[in-house]
């Protein structure tokens, strides 16, 4: 087991989109859950599915990717890391990339975009930036 979920489930998403693959497992948690959530919103992924096998839960990501068969992910990257934490206010929050990409920011509302946390006016805890 990984000391960080989180790095963890990002890199295997983007190893999995670099092969071309249709689908990828990662382990459980609800922070991962959340963050994929925020992903299929944004259409970087086409789905996922929490699977139970034996007491041993595991999430299924189905990866996005257009006609031409080009990934949907460009760039994933971790930002907030458990060695040095990455704290942004809501006036940083407006946009990212020219508004291609997506912050995905953990606020006292959940876990949700950028574009989000900035029309709710609060700010968060950045864990990764996709676009």
């Amino acid at each position: 087991m990984t000391n960080d979920i989180i790095a963890d489930s990002i890199t295997r998403i983007r190893n999995a989109s670099m092969r071309r693959k249709d689908n990828t497992e990662l382990y459980y948690a609800k922070i991962v859950v959340s963050i994929l959530e925020v992903f299929k919103k944004h259409e970087f992924i086409k789905d996922y599915a929490v699977q139970d096998e034996n007491g041993k839960k595991s999430i299924s990501v189905q990866l996005a990717y257009d006609d031409s068969g080009i990934p949907a992910i460009n760039e994933l990257v971790r930002i907030s890391k458990p060695g040095r934490r990455v704290y942004k206010a809501s006036s940083e929050l407006k946009r990212f990339k020219n508004g291609y990409g997506v912050l995905v920011v953990s606020t006292s509302k959940g876990v949700i975009s950028n574009y989000e946390a900035y029309k709710q006016n609060v700010g968060g805890e950045a864990l990764c930036s996709i676009w």
